[in-house]
């Protein structure tokens, strides 16, 4: 009983494992200043496909909405959008398309000299549990 007991536990890991989806290579970086504008971007997929937000976390109240445009490695994608206000921030979600792997992504705020950026990651077909 103990063995048929171990070979069923052993079966249904087995049968998990490979339907497991790829771990999600969700990422984000600040600007981090003592003072002014704080500007994030976070970048939500895997293996080189991501949305990619940006966030400006720190607008005066009186700004309900900003220009902000995406570059990857240094070329605009796109052409700019405007960030509306979400609570105590502004940001922009730009759907998800195929960056590619060891892509730098940034966003820029119009009137804010301050850029956040990341770079895409390769994570690979790793099971998440």
């Amino acid at each position: 009983m103990r063995r048929l007991l171990c070979l069923s536990t052993a079966l249904a890991l087995a049968c998990v494992i490979p339907v497991a989806t790829p771990a999600a290579a969700d990422t984000s970086a600040c600007t981090h200043h003592w003072s002014g504008p704080e500007v994030c971007i976070r970048m939500e997929g895997r293996n080189g496909w991501n949305t990619v937000t940006a966030i400006w976390t720190n607008p005066p109240k009186s700004v309900k909405k900003r220009t902000v445009w995406l570059t990857q490695d240094g070329d605009r994608v796109g052409k700019a959008q405007t960030a509306r206000r979400k609570g105590k921030t502004l940001s922009y979600t730009w759907s998800g398309f195929e960056q590619g792997t060891d892509a730098t992504m940034c966003v820029r705020f119009k009137g804010i000299n301050r850029v956040a950026c990341d770079k895409t990651k390769y994570i690979g077909d790793r099971a998440s549990f």
